[in-house]
């Protein structure tokens, strides 16, 4: 499950709060959506910065989890994501790999 920053805590040991950022995306509207949100087509939306870069803080339990923007209302590929993988549509997601604290 995530959250975005202001919500109640999990009670997870083990959840971190992840910075989510998006840059170089021109619109007016960006959400997150993904395997930890049950690929909601509303997802987490995503707040613009003063220096234009999309961003949310995600709750997320350590693992690996794919996901996808939705820019405007489209599906879009997160062309700057470390890593991707194949999707069944013909795109690709993103991968958010939540390593556990030391």
């Amino acid at each position: 499950m995530a959250r975005t920053t202001g919500s109640q805590s999990l009670g997870r040991k083990e959840a971190r709060m992840v910075p989510f950022v998006i840059k170089g995306i021109d619109a007016k509207n960006v959400s997150v959506t993904g395997d930890f949100s049950g690929w909601s087509e509303d997802g987490i939306r995503l707040v613009q910065g003063r220096e234009g870069e999309w961003q949310t803080t995600l709750e997320l339990e350590p693992g690996e989890y794919q996901y996808r923007l939705r820019v405007d209302g489209e599906w879009r590929d997160d062309e700057n994501a470390e890593k991707r993988v194949a999707n069944p549509f013909g795109s690709a997601n993103g991968v958010l790999q939540v390593k556990k604290r030391m």
